[in-house]
């Protein structure tokens, strides 16, 4: 007799018997018709270890309910993508790696034996039988469809830490890359795309970046973001369903970029122009604080005004602010990279800007692009930029020059600025106290009034 498990509990629909762990689950009364196992599913897991047997119940409960919503909702489509992907989640759950029928061919005498012997025992049900012999047919996939598989399934671990924003930021730059795609070759099946497909869209953008006559509409950044989107999308998604060394058509296409600076500002252009009384009047208050925050600083614009609470500690003996990625809640977002987590001193009118948003800058939270545009705007329309060259991001690159100039040791700045020391790293880069002073070098008169 076997012990049913309860149903609840992390060992749901195992049931052991003379020692062996079975995968037994009721089938929904409502597709009771649609489905052959029904009233009850009871497989050998062919295991005695619970841990085991806790894996394969994931990958067969997983499997059941992508196949039970195909059957209700009776789409051919959509019927056999998730019948598909339930044979290849139960092959594995049985120990094999799903292949069609010609790979299989090709594999070790001793395996495809195994997938015979498996099949070959009575309580086998055709279904398993036909994802074991590879017989289930992989459905044809357009690359719109192998984008949603590839946002769902394949990249799903790069965007659970990214806030609302930086999601819909990062579907919208890739989405924009099949667009191009399908607006010169039509939403062709991914397994059909040639290199001829590739070159339509690398000409397309040769043309903008660099035209026969005239001047360049686009930058080689802007068309190798286009195809590097396509590349890693067709990889990932062939090496997802088991195909990792498919040629690519996107392989080797790209454009040399050239290297451009923005320009820093000076530090005489910052306390003459930018910290003159009056000439920040015309910002709200939020946005000229994130531009104060800036000039002593040296934070990322976007680090700055999604700040929480939290992270601001200007009333300290020791003010400062903590950069670091928030993995919960509505603030939660990913920083750019593990090295921008940092803790930067306070000096300065920065310590006046946070004493006044101890808050943060809930205003431009999730908006550091309606942010940037609006600063932009403001400093070019008031005379603001020395020349067309300087962007708001031009208050980084003077931070670290001011650094420089004020002889403050290199792997400092580095760590300020959010850059990656290039060693190991054994310590915490010096005190609080010891970072403090030396930021204190750099900083620059202020009038309290203009915060």
């Amino acid at each position: 007799m076997g012990r049913r498990i309860d149903d609840s509990s992390a060992d749901r629909h195992l049931t052991k018997i003379r020692g062996i762990y079975y995968y037994r689950r009721r089938v929904p009364g409502t597709i009771g018709t649609l489905d052959s196992r029904s009233p009850i599913i009871k497989q050998s897991l062919q295991t005695t270890d619970l841990v085991v047997a806790r894996s394969k119940r994931d990958l067969l409960e997983k499997a059941d309910g992508e196949l039970w919503a195909s059957l209700i909702m009776g789409g051919d489509k959509d019927e056999a993508r998730a019948k598909y992907d339930a044979a290849v989640k139960r092959v594995e759950a049985l120990g094999f790696t799903f292949h069609t029928a010609r790979e299989i061919a090709s594999e070790p005498l001793d395996k495809i034996l195994k997938r015979i012997e498996t099949i070959l025992a009575p309580s086998a049900p055709v279904m398993q039988a036909a994802a074991i012999l590879g017989t289930v047919d992989a459905p044809k996939v357009t690359i719109n469809q192998a984008f949603k598989i590839y946002r769902s399934q394949i990249a799903a671990d790069q965007l659970r830490d990214k806030s609302e924003a930086q999601r819909r930021k990062w579907v919208q730059q890739k989405q924009s890359a099949v667009n191009y795609f399908v607006e010169l070759n039509e939403d062709k099946h991914i397994d059909e795309i040639t290199r001829a497909d590739a070159l339509r869209v690398y000409n397309f953008w040769l043309k903008r970046i660099a035209p026969d006559k005239g001047e360049a509409t686009h930058t080689a950044t802007a068309g190798n973001r286009i195809l590097s989107d396509l590349k890693i999308l067709y990889g990932r998604y062939f090496t997802h369903i088991g195909d990792k060394n498919r040629e690519n058509p996107f392989a080797d296409l790209g454009f040399i970029e050239k290297k451009r600076s923005r320009p820093p500002f000076s530090a005489s252009w910052i306390k003459d122009s930018i910290l003159k009384k009056g000439a920040l009047a015309g910002l709200n208050d939020e946005a000229r604080g994130v531009v104060l925050a800036m000039i002593e600083t040296g934070a990322r614009p976007s680090e700055i005004c999604n700040l929480l609470p939290e992270h601001i500690h200007a009333n300290e003996k020791l003010p400062y602010i903590e950069v670091t990625a928030i993995e919960d809640g509505e603030g939660k977002r990913e920083i750019k990279t593990e090295s921008s987590k940092r803790i930067i001193p306070l000096v300065g009118i920065a310590v006046e800007v946070f004493k006044k948003h101890s808050g943060g800058f809930p205003r431009y939270r999730h908006k550091e692009t309606h942010m940037s545009n609006t600063l932009n705007k403001f400093f070019k329309n008031n005379g603001l930029f020395p020349t067309d060259k300087h962007k708001i991001y031009s208050f980084r690159h003077a931070f670290e020059d001011r650094m420089k100039e004020a002889g403050l040791d290199a792997e400092l700045r580095r760590s300020l600025m959010g850059h990656t020391i290039d060693r190991p790293n054994y310590g915490e880069g010096g005190s609080l106290e010891w970072r403090h002073t030396e930021l204190q070098k750099i900083a620059l008169p202020f009038d309290a009034s203009i915060v």
